[in-house]
């Protein structure tokens, strides 16, 4: 019989068997993509939470109750937000008890940095125009020589230079002492709770920084020590070359040739290539939505939170997706704020650029590393 001739009722397809189409489409490659990053969802946890934290400390930064006590131009909601943000992306223990402590630590380690910063500059000042990024020095040095202790010893020298560069970047100054004190009691809560509630969803995985490093070398110095003698020197370039070129943003470039260093030459060198890569696509996506900032603050900070859950999916394995995340999230995060110029944002990528280009060129010729495992 002719098939168009055939009344009988078909069977519907089964809607579980039926491949996407039309909008799906986008919709099931974005969840396959989710999926294979992050199997079991984990990751993807820690993002929501380090966002909560974020928002939590800055809506306790701007109740009128806590900001009218603290003295000073500064940001409380900024100041406290950063702290707590960048707290829990260095935190990485299993059990609340031990996250709990280490969010309080690390909370305070991005405190003394702001501190230190706060302390130094003054001196620094008296140097000319641009010294008092040279504090920024002491911080490039701790993020890789702390790494010798661990886990939390990583996340405790990377928060030293995130207060730093915070205090740098808000212009701290002795009078805002109080803040950063109410600041960092206002973090330790904001990334606290979010880890209590998100309990054993988690799987904390070692970022590959903290891949397996050469012995020590002889003389009794740790690879770690060079690696933070790297970071350090390359941070010294910069800030010469800032006085002589006057760079736009010097702290970005500094923060790029801090944050390449690895565990030996070959390492820093995939380390480079990937956040060049990412900060590529994501500096011209953040230009790419200005339009938006401007006249859509709201959905530029939901945009901006979604990168940031991709940086904490992406960060342990894939550096290029994680950079490329940030580097939006930085770009349309300083647009919804009220910054439009574009050589100003545009000098996030070409910085960057120069900062890993820079430590590169430390890795390679200061006291070089050479791993006895292949680099991730």
């Amino acid at each position: 019989m002719d098939a168009t001739m055939d009344s009988r009722p078909q069977r519907p397809a089964d809607p579980g068997t039926t491949p996407p189409h039309g909008l799906l489409q986008p919709a099931a490659a974005a969840s396959g993509w989710l999926d294979r990053v992050d199997p079991g969802t984990h990751r993807r946890i820690k993002g929501l939470r380090l966002v909560t934290a974020y928002g939590i400390a800055a809506a306790l930064g701007t109740l009128q109750d806590i900001a009218h006590s603290v003295p000073g131009s500064v940001s409380l909601g900024y100041l406290a937000g950063s702290f707590a943000l960048w707290a829990s992306v260095s935190e990485g223990k299993t059990t609340r008890a031990e996250s709990s402590r280490d969010l309080i630590l690390l909370s305070g380690a991005a405190a003394l940095g702001a501190i230190l910063f706060v302390l130094l500059s003054n001196p620094l000042q008296l140097m000319g125009r641009g010294a008092s990024e040279l504090a920024l020095v002491i911080g490039a040095f701790l993020v890789g020589y702390l790494k010798r202790f661990g886990v939390l010893g990583a996340g405790v020298g990377s928060q030293i230079y995130i207060g730093e560069l915070l205090a740098y970047g808000t212009h701290l100054t002795a009078t805002d002492l109080w803040a950063i004190a109410v600041a960092t009691l206002i973090a330790a809560l904001a990334s606290v709770v979010p880890r209590m509630l998100s309990g054993p969803a988690e799987r904390p995985v070692i970022a590959a920084a903290l891949a397996p490093l050469p012995n020590p070398l002889p003389g009794g110095c740790s690879p770690q020590f060079f690696m933070g003698l790297q970071a350090a020197i390359g941070a010294l370039a910069i800030c010469l070359l800032n006085r002589l070129i006057s760079l736009e943003e010097s702290a970005w470039a500094i923060t790029a040739c801090t944050y390449v260093v690895a565990g030996s030459a070959t390492g820093t060198i995939q380390r480079v290539r990937r956040r060049i890569i990412g900060t590529l696509i994501g500096v011209p996506l953040g230009l790419a939505c200005l339009p938006v900032a401007e006249h859509a603050p709201l959905l530029i900070w939901a945009a901006a939170a979604i990168a940031m859950v991709i940086y904490a999916m992406a960060l342990p394995e894939r550096y290029d997706i994680a950079c490329g995340a940030f580097a939006f999230t930085l770009i349309v995060t300083l647009a919804a704020s009220g910054v439009h110029s574009i050589p100003l944002l545009a000098a996030r990528a070409w910085e960057t650029l120069l900062g890993g280009a820079i430590g590169l060129i430390a890795a390679m010729c200061i006291f070089p590393l050479r791993s006895a495992s292949p680099d991730k």
